[in-house]
């Protein structure tokens, strides 16, 4: 067995930027700040986001953020967008505008795609009138503990490959900065790993030590406390950072960390390739079904939202057809389709189904229910029926969810095979 050190050497060689990629997004990226702050006065972009705190990964989308001065655009948060837009429609062609809870920009040239923030300059959280406002404070925070960046970029990946990173509400994950904060706390991805194997029901960490000695759970709004993991916001302590965690991806991370350290590999630093992984499941007695959803366009999280609504629409509606689902998944990398993959038994369903009706001493429900039904007995102290099955093979019922209203709502367009 490969000594831990190198195994996490190793990882860390694979997910380091290309040295010429990054070269070339440094350098794309300070022509754009260049060009975004020339003739501007009050307004100063800057480079935002992982780049700034050093810990981006191999593959990755450029932050920039627009800081707006406090004095004299405090008062004009609801506008700074607007103004934002303005400004780089007369310096850039191709801009796209993304809703948010304040709106932001995206920028693509050639495969690389900037976003552009625009943001309140602040120099303390409280003064915050957006969420965003507070971003700039969270890369001051983790440079300040960029000895560690190495581990921070181990953590994220690990949490990537086991599918639980991101607080997006259609993954309820952990963020990069949530990553950076535990990484930070514990002092290496190796103490992360130990500790999160024993975390219990709930943990708190608390980086800045803003509660040592008190309960956290009695100094904090219990509104913000009802994730299984609660990390206190290093510069916003009435904050909890891992608010949009869930139970299911908090228990994931802790069986990963126990799995790591009763096994060591590199292999929980690889993202599964899904497709593959459900072809290796398919056989003769089972069909893979992979539909594609085009997104529509708008915030990540809204549509990633949308994109899983459509996948758990098409599970209940496989399963409420009786349709045996042995394995699903999908997964979406914000830039391509997103992919569905359900693995079902492939033989066809019989022609009939029966359904319950009334108990026998209703009589008059039971009148109408053989009414209803002519094909009908009775067993066990209720009136049944046999009735025509709607679908009986599941590539019809997929072909018929395609066209359903709450698919199309949600999708640009839709498609599936199989395999």
């Amino acid at each position: 067995m490969k000594q831990v050190k190198q195994i996490l050497n190793e990882a860390l060689k694979d997910i380091q930027p290309d040295k010429g990629y990054e070269k070339e997004i440094f350098r794309r990226l300070n022509e754009l700040i260049r060009k975004i702050n020339q003739n501007q006065n009050g307004i100063r972009a800057i480079l935002g986001g992982s780049g700034a705190k050093g810990t981006w990964l191999r593959t990755f989308d450029a932050d920039i953020f627009a800081l707006f001065d406090y004095s004299k655009y405090n008062g004009k948060s609801d506008r700074l967008s607007d103004i934002l837009e303005k400004i780089l429609k007369r310096k850039f062609k191709n801009l796209i505008r993304i809703h948010g809870s304040r709106d932001y920009f995206q920028l693509r040239q050639g495969t690389f795609t900037f976003e552009i923030v625009p943001i309140l300059k602040i120099r303390k959280a409280s003064q915050a009138k957006n969420i965003t406002d507070v971003s700039p404070l969270h890369s001051q925070w983790a440079r300040k503990h960029r000895k560690l960046a190495n581990d921070m970029k181990l953590t994220k990946q690990f949490c990537k490959a086991q599918r639980i990173y991101g607080a997006e509400s259609y993954i309820n994950g952990f963020s990069g900065y949530v990553c950076e904060i535990l990484t930070a706390h514990y002092g290496s991805f190796m103490n992360l790993v130990k500790n999160a194997a024993k975390w219990q029901d709930r943990a708190v960490v608390d980086a800045a030590k803003y509660y040592k000695g008190k309960d956290v759970f009695r100094e904090i709004n219990t509104s913000k406390l009802v994730s299984p993991l609660i990390v206190i916001d290093p510069v916003q302590k009435d904050r909890n950072a891992s608010a949009a965690l869930s139970r299911e991806k908090y228990d994931k991370l802790k069986h990963s960390c126990s799995e790591f350290l009763k096994s060591p590999s590199k292999r929980f630093f690889e993202e599964e390739d899904m497709g593959k992984s459900f072809l290796g499941s398919k056989s003769g007695s089972r069909s893979l079904f992979v539909a594609k959803a085009k997104p529509l366009a708008g915030k990540i999280d809204v549509v990633g939202g949308k994109l899983l609504k459509i996948y758990e629409f098409m599970r209940s509606e496989l399963a409420r057809h009786g349709f045996k689902l042995i394995k699903s998944g999908w997964e979406w990398d914000r830039k391509n389709d997103a992919l569905f993959y359900l693995l079902l038994e492939k033989k066809p369903l019989p022609k009939n189904v029966e359904i319950a009706g009334p108990p026998l001493d209703m009589k008059e429900h039971v009148a109408n229910f053989k009414k209803a039904h002519k094909n009908n007995y009775p067993k066990s102290g209720k009136i049944f029926a046999l009735v025509p099955r709607k679908f009986t093979r599941p590539e019809d019922l997929i072909r018929a969810l395609m066209r359903d209203k709450s698919v199309r709502e949600r999708s640009k367009s839709m498609s599936f095979r199989m395999l």
